[in-house]
């Protein structure tokens, strides 16, 4: 390469850890006339775990070369291993310093842990509470039940339990509830949720909705119609039939 040539380099380094600067002295930087070839280089680690005790917890460091993992670091092994010649190069010298080995161990207890202990009560702990509608899905008719919906929605976290009462006794877990109608009888629908303090009950309303109400209404007022009309049909063939020739 000329000494006079321009030369490029693009390097991408993220890092989480200050020990983490350490590796750069095992990185060879390579410079390249331009724009012949660029290259990206770049590391992402990653906390895993799935328990609220933080017990399973795993540190995992990906050191990427144009897209390839060519060495990783993973607190389940505690060590440094390479997936490529020049990571298995790398890995090698890196386990034998003791000090920063030591250091990356510690990282799972110091980052991992110590960001997730304050992450997780403003995520996973983070309750809403739901919205609840109980309606009719389907009228009874003849030896047929009805059937009452409670639908349940816009809740966090997922786990909830949804159950019916009849007269305050528990009658099946579900979200549907097939009934015969009694008279005065009270229903409920149950939801316990996180973000509840105590169990909230929401009780079924057998009055007719607006829309039912409204065709009820109107029925009932064609009926009254054809019955004045009627009537003066009736009263007026009366009095013409009962005139003198």
């Amino acid at each position: 390469m000329s000494p006079d040539a321009p030369c490029v380099w693009s390097l991408w380094f993220i890092s989480l850890w200050s020990s983490v600067s350490a590796h750069l002295k095992f990185f060879h930087l390579m410079f390249v006339p331009a724009p012949t070839i660029s290259w990206l280089m770049n590391v992402r680690s990653q906390c895993l775990y799935s328990s609220r005790d933080l017990n399973d917890m795993v540190l995992i460091d990906s050191y990427i070369f144009n897209k390839i993992e060519w060495i990783r670091f993973n607190s389940t092994v505690g060590k440094y291993v390479g997936y490529t010649k020049f990571g298995i190069y790398n890995a090698e010298r890196w386990n034998n310093n003791t000090a920063h080995l030591q250091e990356e161990r510690t990282n799972l207890d110091a980052f991992c842990k110590y960001n997730a202990e304050i992450c997780y009560p403003r995520i996973m702990d983070k309750t809403v509470e739901p919205r609840v509608k109980v309606m009719s899905v389907k009228q009874a008719s003849g030896n047929h039940p009805a059937m009452l919906m409670c639908s349940v929605y816009n809740f966090y976290p997922n786990t909830i339990k949804v159950s019916w009462s009849r007269d305050d006794w528990y009658y099946q877990i579900h979200s549907h509830l097939e009934y015969t109608p009694k008279s005065g009888e009270k229903i409920s629908c149950v939801v316990e949720h996180a973000s509840f303090q105590k169990p909230m009950v929401y009780d079924w309303d057998p009055s007719l909705p607006e829309s039912e109400r409204n065709k009820v209404a109107i029925g009932a007022s064609g009926l009254v119609l054809g019955i004045i009309l009627s009537a003066a049909g009736f009263i007026y063939y009366k009095r013409k039939s009962s005139r003198p020739y």
